[in-house]
């Protein structure tokens, strides 16, 4: 799952990259709202964390912009405005959650979480696909309820296939839901985890649709 990171203040940004990127999301960071403006008009993130002190473009005017586009992206305002006005005017412009300045990173990251689950209509964080369950909260895989050990790298593609079970995803965007800015990614990479990871699951599980893409079936 792929994440924007709006957050002005180098610190916190900091923290909260390495906090998210811990958690198995893949992080870009933007610091001002004209950047984050602009990346999020790529349509590549599943949701966004946004600053609304940002310098360059209020956040607040980029979350009324985004939502202006008709976009519907989940955004989890992190701010340090911590009038009732500040949090109603929030909400109103479309943001989906609000987090106050200082706050717990567990509790942002279950935050995220929980924004992602809504927006897939999922009311529990597991996803399952036959007989192959996914925890993204510990993290665990199991097959046919016995325990698969994978790579970070291969946890990331499993659970961008499973958030769509049946979809075909090309090769173009599990490197998007996967890497980050600034992350080194080989001309083969993608097929290399994929393929670990069908020696793990069975070959049935994860199919290549030729000269599209590949999905998650039941095993």
């Amino acid at each position: 799952m792929r994440l924007l990171l709006a957050e002005d203040d180098a610190m916190i940004g900091r923290a909260v990259q390495q906090g998210l990127a811990g958690a198995g999301f893949a992080v870009d960071w933007v610091q001002d709202g004209r950047a984050a403006e602009l990346a999020l008009g790529n349509g590549v993130y599943d949701a966004a964390v946004l600053d609304l002190g940002l310098p360059g473009k209020d956040g607040m005017q980029v979350l009324r912009d985004l939502r202006a586009r008709g976009l519907r992206l989940p955004v989890l305002v992190v701010t340090a405005r911590d009038g009732v006005p500040d949090r109603i005017a929030g909400l109103n412009a479309g943001a989906d959650d609000y987090v106050l300045k200082p706050f717990d990173l567990d509790e942002l990251i279950a935050r995220v979480r929980a924004l992602l689950r809504r927006s897939a209509g999922t009311a529990t964080p597991e996803l399952s696909c036959g007989s192959l369950q996914l925890d993204p909260v510990k993290r665990e895989v199991r097959l046919a309820g016995e325990p698969v050990g994978l790579s970070p790298r291969e946890f990331a593609l499993l659970e961008a296939l499973m958030q769509r079970p049946g979809a075909v995803l090309s090769r173009e965007q599990l490197e998007e839901a996967v890497y980050g800015w600034g992350e080194e990614v080989g001309s083969n990479a993608v097929e290399v985890h994929l393929h670990h990871l069908r020696r793990k699951l069975g070959a049935s599980t994860i199919r290549n649709v030729r000269g599209v893409g590949y999905k998650v079936s039941a095993p």
